[in-house]
């Protein structure tokens, strides 16, 4: 390879390495398992998933500027990146301690936490970095070829969990046979593997990103990088309301992404408590989720470079509005309030084929906001840039999961719990309005 595609490829490979977190832990994985297992109420324990996301929102909100604009000023990303790693490790391989019917839940919801910090910062760093790939008419496809590579990783990681590892409630995995290494089926074990082959699945393959992204030289010593990076990222945040387009766009992505952290981190959840499926059923789910996600994300980026990514990330909203609303109107037993005969696979089918588009969608649109990003920053600032913008994410990232959580606790109802999710979505898609590109 030359020197340009081992860079472009070990860019990407950050994606491949970072998605089993989404994939296996947040959405198919461990948190269906976390509500139904561990805590053993889906409703109790989709109230407490909520506040826990909610909390790791507003720590993800306060830190991400900063980080990004004392990068900027300090230069090297790696250190910062290997740090943000370590919490990635350190918390989802914690998770193996979570054994059915705890007393308490409290130690590993800290464990997920850390975790979530570490992969979402890293992400800072990583999204950053995007510029440096090639020139700009090729980023939108870069960056969707990045996110499609993602989503093939946490396809691969899921086969894995349901074919070897991961077992239903005869203690058989996918394949119909006990999980490896003799993993005790009482204490879930081949389930709670989840959190270590993430870890690994996380440690093995950013090597090639180390070895291959070249990093930016120091610019200043540390104390002056901090001081240099507060000051900027403080006069960034006042010329804020005179750069229109610039925060239009941040809070148009902050709701719009605050979304898809309901969908994805309630998806797995959800049809666990609504439809009562099994972790096994979660995991084919989630494959057929990801390959949606992969296939439309590999095609959004050429999308993207036909259409701008501003025209993309509008399309993909309207797409998931409907979605979500279609997801809201399944029950076991009925589908908008119409009953439906007693065994009907419906609901099933209909929720796989939703899957599909929301992963699909979901993968082009956060594909489409890293090009955009790039579109609104300025060179010279990029991580503080990406920094604000993982502020944006995250700084209501919190009201998805407390809304679903308190709408769910409210009126125990789990689908509607979801309604938030469309609302966020609407707000997003209003204030795209405001955005503009650079040809623009």
């Amino acid at each position: 390879m030359t020197d340009k595609s081992k860079k472009i490829w070990g860019w990407m490979m950050y994606d491949w390495a970072a998605q089993p977190y989404n994939t296996l832990l947040i959405t198919f994985i461990f948190a269906p398992y976390f509500t139904g297992a561990v805590v053993g109420d889906p409703v109790q324990g989709q109230a407490l998933w909520g506040l826990m996301m909610g909390i790791v929102g507003v720590c993800l909100a306060l830190g991400a500027p900063i980080l990004g604009a004392i990068s900027d000023h300090i230069g090297p990303r790696r250190p910062w990146l290997l740090f943000f790693s370590l919490l990635y490790v350190v918390g989802s391989f914690g998770l193996w301690w979570a054994v059915p019917n705890m007393d308490s839940v409290t130690m590993i919801l800290i464990l997920f936490g850390i975790g979530v910090l570490g992969m979402e910062w890293s992400q800072v760093f990583a999204n950053s970095m995007l510029p440096e790939m090639g020139d700009a008419e090729e980023l939108g496809r870069i960056s969707g070829n990045g996110w499609a590579w993602g989503y093939a990783g946490g396809i691969i990681s899921l086969v894995i969990m349901l074919l070897l590892l991961a077992e239903n409630e005869e203690g058989k995995t996918l394949l119909g046979r006990a999980p490896l290494f003799g993993l005790d089926t009482e204490t879930r074990q081949g389930t709670r593997m989840v959190g270590p082959l993430t870890a690994i699945w996380y440690a093995v393959f950013m090597i090639p990103f180390f070895m291959w992204v070249p990093d930016r030289v120091r610019r200043q010593n540390v104390t002056g990088g901090i001081a240099a990076g507060l000051s900027s990222l403080w006069e960034t945040i006042k010329t804020l309301p005179n750069n229109i387009s610039l925060s239009a766009y941040l809070a148009s992505s902050m709701f719009y992404r605050d979304a898809l952290v309901g969908v994805f981190a309630f998806g797995g959840i959800y049809a666990e408590g609504v439809l009562g499926w099994s972790i096994i059923q979660i995991g084919i789910f989630g494959i057929v989720a990801a390959f949606g996600a992969m296939v439309f994300t590999y095609l959004g980026g050429f999308i993207d470079k036909r259409i701008g990514p501003k025209r993309t990330i509008a399309l993909s909203i309207v797409v998931l509005i409907t979605v979500c609303t279609v997801i809201i109107g399944i029950g076991r037993d009925s589908f908008f309030g119409v009953p439906l005969a007693e065994g009907s696979t419906l609901p099933d089918k209909v929720f796989m084929f939703c899957g599909a588009i929301l992963g699909g969608f979901g993968g082009v649109i956060q594909a489409s906001s890293r090009h955009m990003m790039v579109h609104q920053a300025s060179p010279e600032r990029m991580t503080e840039a990406f920094g604000l913008y993982g502020l944006a994410g995250k700084a209501t990232s919190f009201i998805a999961p407390s809304s679903i959580g308190l709408v769910t606790h409210i009126t125990q109802n789990q689908r509607l719990g979801m309604v938030p999710v469309v609302i966020l979505f609407l707000i997003g898609l209003c204030l795209l309005f405001w955005v503009e590109t650079r040809e623009e």
